[in-house]
């Protein structure tokens, strides 16, 4: 249902059982899948496209122009999957020629209040981004991530899978997979332990992350010292594997 105070471009695509509150704005080159529902008040910019069985709340801004002074009016696009929730006075910005042309959000996501998501951005599934979360430009954020409130990711840091920043943390470097990090500057506190057995994770996967978490942060070793030495647990356990793997992509280092 689309209603009589809402403006949707002739343009854009709308798909089954959608809902448009009053007062809400669906631009050009705005693509929105069935089963989703947008409140009132809220403004759709394209190139976007959104999935299904999305919840969009009031006052959200979805698929604006980024905020980077280099951005000259390209067409670059935004990518929403499906089962999202994006509360009130959340702002997703297009990508920029500079990356990949596209910001990406997959599915089963929750932004809360006033969650900031730049340009370029590529978020995975099923992240929760707590109030007032922002992440700037061109910044990975993995499934399952957790970003307490208020957390602040510099631009071109990747979040591993499985990780965990406490409320108020500063990001200026990597997080690894299933690390928790917490401070100004944000440093490891540990294992995001409670988040693995809530997953599934079996007690010999568990105990084969602490080992590695261990090897990481709390012997002498140097991180190139530390990921040699995992190599072997590596190949017995792929959450093991994952953790190397993000150590050994990462641009910007790892939070130490």
């Amino acid at each position: 249902m689309i209603d009589t105070l809402a403006f949707v471009h002739p343009d854009a695509k709308i798909g089954k059982n959608v809902t448009i509150g009053p007062w809400t704005y669906v631009g050009p080159g705005v693509e929105i899948g069935d089963d989703t529902w947008l409140g009132s008040h809220v403004v759709v910019k394209g190139p976007t496209v959104i999935g299904k069985g999305n919840r969009i709340f009031q006052f959200a801004s979805v698929g604006e122009e980024c905020q980077d002074k280099k951005y000259a009016g390209e067409p670059t696009r935004l990518l929403i999957g499906d089962n999202n929730v994006i509360r009130e006075n959340v702002t997703i910005h297009r990508g920029t020629v500079q990356d990949q042309g596209e910001t990406r959000i997959g599915s089963n996501n929750l932004f809360m209040n006033y969650v900031h998501i730049a340009h370029d951005c590529v978020v995975g599934d099923n992240v929760i981004l707590a109030n007032n979360a922002s992440i700037a430009g061109h910044v990975h954020v993995g499934d399952w991530a957790i970003l307490g409130g208020m957390t602040g990711v510099h631009q071109f840091v990747h979040i591993g899978a499985h990780a965990f920043t406490a409320g108020y943390s500063l990001i200026l470097q990597d997080v690894p997979p299933f690390v928790m990090a917490a401070g100004q500057p944000a440093i490891p506190r540990g294992l995001n332990s409670e988040g693995m057995k809530r997953r599934g994770f079996s007690k010999e996967s568990q105990l084969a992350v602490r080992r590695a978490y261990k090897t990481l942060y709390r012997s002498s070793l140097t991180v190139e010292e530390a990921t040699a030495a995992l190599a072997d647990d590596a190949e017995n356990d792929a959450q093991v594997k994952l953790m190397l793997e993000f150590v050994k992509a990462s641009s910007r280092g790892i939070v130490r």
